[in-house]
Parts: C-alpha cells; sequence; structure tokens
C-alpha cells in the first residue's frame, strides 16, 4: 500500500505539471508489479509529453523568428516606398528617414521607452505615405497658395496612409500617429480637426519633427529658413499649432540637431 499511496503523489504531481524523476523509484524490482507496471507508463507517457512539449517550444520559436523576419521585411519595403515617394521631388528627398529621426529624437527626450520611441521613428519615416497614388502634379511647385484641389487632395493623405497601413498589426499606435499628424491642438488641423487631448502624444511629436524640417528645406520659390528662424516659429505656434511639451523637448534637442552640419547628419 505504500507504494500504491506514493504512486498516487507522484500521478497527482504530474497531472500538475510538476515533472520529476521520482516516478523510476517505484520501477525497481522490490516494488510490487502492479505499481512497478503503473509507474513505467507513467515514466514512459512523461518522455512522450515533453518530447512534444520541447517539439511546441521549438515551433513557437520558429514562428517567432519568422514573424520577426515577415515584420522586419514588411517595415523595410513599406520604408522604401515612402522614400521613393519622397524623391519624387527632390527638394523633399530625405525628408521622412530625418523626421523620423528627429521625431525619435524628441520621443526620446520626453522619457518614452526605446519601443515606443521606435514606433514613433517608424511613424515618422511613415507619415507621408498616404500620398502614394497622388499625381505628379501635388509634387510641382506652387508659388503662393495651393490651388484648392490640390488643397483637397494633400488633406486626405493621413488618412489614405492609415488605410494602406491598417492590417500591419505589429504597427500598433503608430498608425494612429500617422493618421493624426497634421491635427493640431486647437482644433484647426486636418483631416478630423480633432482637439489637444484627442491628438495620440506620437502624432504631437511629428507634427513638431514635420514643421521643422518642412521648414528648413529649400523649394523652388523660397530658401529654406534657418534653423533658428524655424524653432522660432515652432515656439511661436506652440499650444496652437504645436503641442507645447513637444515644441520644448524639441528645443532642448534643438543644439543637437542644428549642429549637424548638413540635413543628412540628423540621420
Amino acid at each position: 500500500m505504500e507504494g500504491l499511496s506514493r504512486l498516487l503523489e507522484v500521478i497527482d504531481d504530474i497531472a500538475h505539471g510538476r515533472y520529476s524523476n521520482d516516478v523510476m523509484e517505484l520501477t525497481k524490482p522490490e516494488v510490487s508489479e502492479q505499481v512497478r507496471t503503473i509507474a513505467e507508463a507513467m515514466g514512459l507517457m512523461m518522455v512522450k509529453v515533453e518530447a512534444r512539449e520541447y517539439r511546441l517550444e521549438m515551433l513557437i520559436q520558429e514562428l517567432q523568428e519568422l514573424n520577426g523576419q515577415i515584420r522586419r521585411n514588411a517595415i523595410g519595403t513599406v520604408s522604401a516606398m515612402a522614400n521613393a515617394l519622397a524623391a519624387r521631388d527632390r527638394y523633399t528627398e530625405g525628408h521622412t528617414e530625418r523626421v523620423g529621426k528627429i521625431a525619435e529624437l524628441i520621443a526620446v527626450e520626453l522619457g518614452l521607452a526605446d519601443e515606443e520611441a521606435e514606433l514613433v521613428r517608424l511613424a515618422g519615416v511613415l507619415h507621408d505615405i498616404g500620398k502614394i497614388g497622388f499625381s505628379d502634379r501635388l509634387f510641382l511647385p506652387h508659388e503662393g497658395k495651393n490651388p484648392e484641389d490640390v488643397v483637397r487632395e494633400i488633406t486626405r493623405h493621413p488618412a489614405t496612409g492609415a488605410e494602406i497601413l491598417k492590417d500591419l498589426d505589429f504597427l500598433g499606435p503608430a498608425i494612429a500617429y500617422i493618421h493624426c499628424h497634421h491635427e493640431r491642438p486647437d482644433g484647426r488641423g486636418y483631416p478630423r480637426h480633432l482637439q489637444e487631448p484627442e491628438i495620440p502624444l506620437g502624432a504631437k511629436i511629428i507634427a513638431v519633427a514635420d514643421a521643422y524640417d518642412a521648414m528648413t528645406t529649400d523649394r523652388p520659390y523660397q530658401k529654406g529658413r534657418s534653423p533658428e528662424t524655424a524653432l522660432a516659429i515652432l515656439k511661436g505656434g506652440a499650444g496652437s499649432k504645436w503641442d507645447e511639451e513637444c515644441v520644448e523637448a524639441f528645443e532642448r534637442i534643438f543644439p543637437e540637431i542644428s549642429a549637424a552640419p548638413d540635413k543628412q547628419n540628423v540621420c
């Protein structure tokens, strides 16, 4: 009876996932045949279960590695598309990469975790992806005010970008950042006229980075403003056009950005 009681204890441990070699003690010759037979069967069952668990762990690891590769490939593809899009206008070539890097620096300055800062950077790189499919006319210089039909098409690009990327689940909140990067704290942005509390922090960060790079970029009809002038404009619009906290964070890292010999060094 002692051997049977011990066998029941071992079986209970196994049932609760507490595997050990205790069952092997019950396979010795001095143990009754009935207990020994059951113990041997339990030992074999444990080996098979552990083998299956090992194979399952290996499969999960392989799937995780495959998912990581798919994610990297997808990010690489859409990033290449965004860069190719920017290259359609030689005056904005490199814009998306610079916005991504500046946005990441702001995010880090605001204390965001590495993973969150990376999502902000990625959203910065992809923020204009919604301009895919735009006619070449939208990339031509329009001195002064843009024609109304051009403005209407431009204001659709944040929503179009979010729609393009919606099935890339791993982008998480980055999709919302892209959708909202032209919203303003005063509610006068687009496409949904959101106000300050409704705008995600990542979108507010990208808005500052995007505006700075746009202001300091040369155009066919206008030379880019100096970094100091662009900073002054951002500070003047803090709280209305741009989030005040994000502008303050940008000002703190401004020496690092403005000290770069050229824009490419920001990246």
